[in-house]
């Protein structure tokens, strides 16, 4: 009569073990049902809650099973999956809950929020490049043709920030500077091969002055740009585009001299100022042009390739030797090569959030979160998954590199508490809650209103998902994904702890609030409802 019968398909033992402490009754799947179920290991938190849950359930867990056994033909008023196909949420009642909406995948797939976000100026004022790195599904023909020319620019801007930064700024009258392969030694900067020993005539003489014509180009075009029309491609007049990266990939990345005049030295200094005013990632995009080739559809880092070459990306996305996947399940973005470290290793923030409606839409934010670091230094001479990407699925192949600093937690994961102390350490305690919360909160709320009108909206759905976010130097957060069904298994201490809770919390939410507003949600902060 209470319609208290609840369905868990997955291994969510936590939602399985606070349902039965609330008086819920469980419909138990048919093992053909439980599709990715299988024995789990609770840790920390986890068990620990369990523990407490069975106390109080004392001989209870017996009648558990009785009952379970009585509402075999009952219909579940709770449905808690890990894929929203176990279900047809169109069969569904109007009085039952579950975890998941239809046709998220708008959001949730890396090809679904690229081509997303690009059309969120239709829908918001938040413009995509100020918080999602510009990236490219290949298998559309105009989005490849647009990623190649972006690559080509953004070659030609690595160009003039490389040549000053190896001048240095001393230059006298219009005397010509020849400047070497040897970067100031900081991690961020790209590690050109050293240059050939002994005396060598300067290289390319004429391709900065190319560089400098292809940019100033480009900021010709970038200023009649408009809303109303894709932005017109610059069609650079005369540049052998083979010829030019193949003469850029020398300089750049393979240590080669080039010569640098004062007129040169100013020129590309106020190009850059000028390009830096129009291009919102000119501060993340760094020196290297590395881009990031990923699967449009999987997770968990699989099938991720970090490259700085163009030649490279297009053949690994199938364009000129047999693909790995399909041309149209590749997207390729662009890394963010000035990120935030952590004693010089790399990490990335996974932030939940939940949305319970989506008309009118109401979405939930979760005040905890857990930072993932990489297993090595961060390096752009080396671009191995071990350094750059941060995923638990993938770093748990690696072994902590030599010299591991005595602070990183050996489990590579901290809470955001203890992320918040390390920014107090280095002077820069505000950035969490004035930086980072703020921006994250802000592409989470541009990302589902671009996605709005796809969703198939249900009034008795609910789901929890958690976003991915690398932070750039300045703090500022860069949205890498949106996952459903993030995992809940506890991976480390701190993990097991705070999944505990954001189950804990999540039901508070669409349960207990659903029929009491005044009660507690938990670590849930409402911060949006149309």
């Amino acid at each position: 009569q209470e319609k208290k019968i609840f369905v868990v398909q997955g291994p969510y033992p936590v939602i399985r073990s606070l349902l039965w402490a609330r008086g819920w009754v469980e419909k138990k799947l048919p093992c053909k049902g439980q599709v990715g179920s299988r024995p789990q290991q609770h840790h920390g938190r986890q068990k620990q809650l369990m523990e407490e849950v069975e106390e109080e359930e004392g001989d209870d867990g017996v009648e558990q099973g009785e009952a379970s056994r009585l509402v075999q033909n009952q219909v579940p008023y709770f449905i808690w999956t890990n894929h929203c196909s176990a279900f047809d949420l169109r069969l569904l009642q109007r009085d039952q809950m579950v975890n998941h909406y239809a046709r998220v995948a708008a959001f949730t797939t890396k090809s679904g929020l690229c081509l997303n976000l690009r059309n969120l100026p239709w829908f918001d004022q938040a413009d995509p490049d100020t918080f999602f790195p510009r990236c490219y599904r290949l298998g559309d023909v105009d989005e490849q043709e647009a990623f190649i020319e972006d690559f080509r620019l953004t070659a030609a801007r690595s160009l003039l920030k490389v040549a000053l930064e190896r001048a240095g700024d001393v230059l006298v009258g219009t005397q010509q500077l020849q400047t070497s392969g040897e970067g100031p030694g900081k991690s961020h900067v790209s590690c050109p091969m050293p240059p050939t020993a002994g005396p060598e005539p300067p290289l390319y003489p004429q391709l900065l002055d190319e560089a400098l014509q292809i940019c100033e180009q480009h900021l010709s075009v970038l200023g009649h740009q408009d809303i109303d029309m894709d932005t017109p491609r610059p069609h650079m007049m005369g540049t052998n585009w083979e010829c030019f990266l193949r003469d850029y990939y020398h300089v750049v990345h393979e240590g080669a001299r080039l010569m640098l005049s004062r007129m040169q030295w100013e020129r590309c200094q106020a190009l850059l100022q000028r390009l830096a005013e129009q291009l919102a990632q000119m501060g993340m995009e760094g020196n290297s042009n590395i881009w990031i080739l990923k699967p449009g559809a999987k997770s968990r880092g699989r099938g991720i390739i970090c490259t700085a070459r163009l030649e490279e990306l297009l053949q690994l996305a199938g364009r000129c030797k047999p693909p790995l996947l399909k041309p149209g399940e590749w997207v390729v973005q662009k890394y963010v090569e000035r990120p935030l470290l952590i004693f010089g290793t790399k990490f990335d923030v996974r932030q939940w959030f939940l949305v319970t409606d989506w008309n009118p839409l109401t979405v939930w934010f979760y005040r905890e979160s857990y930072a993932r670091f990489c297993s090595r230094p961060f390096s752009l001479c080396h671009l191995d998954p071990a350094r750059h990407l941060c995923n638990v699925s993938i770093q748990k192949h690696f072994k902590l590199a030599r010299g591991w600093h005595p602070q990183l937690p050996p489990d590579r994961i901290w809470s955001s508490q203890q992320l918040q102390v390390y920014l107090a350490q280095i002077g820069r305690a505000e950035a969490w809650h004035q930086v980072m919360v703020p921006g994250m909160k802000a592409a989470v709320l541009a990302t589902l209103r671009s996605a709005r009108d796809l969703v198939e909206s249900r009034k008795g759905s609910f789901e929890l998902y958690g976003a991915d976010f690398v932070f750039g130097e300045d703090c500022q957060p860069w949205l890498l994904e949106i996952n459903t069904s993030p995992t809940m298994a506890p991976s480390s201490v701190v993990t097991s702890h705070l999944c505990a809770r954001v189950q804990r919390d999540t039901l508070r939410v669409v349960i207990d609030h659903r029929n009491n507003p005044t009660c507690s949600t938990g670590d849930f902060e409402l911060i949006y409802k149309e």
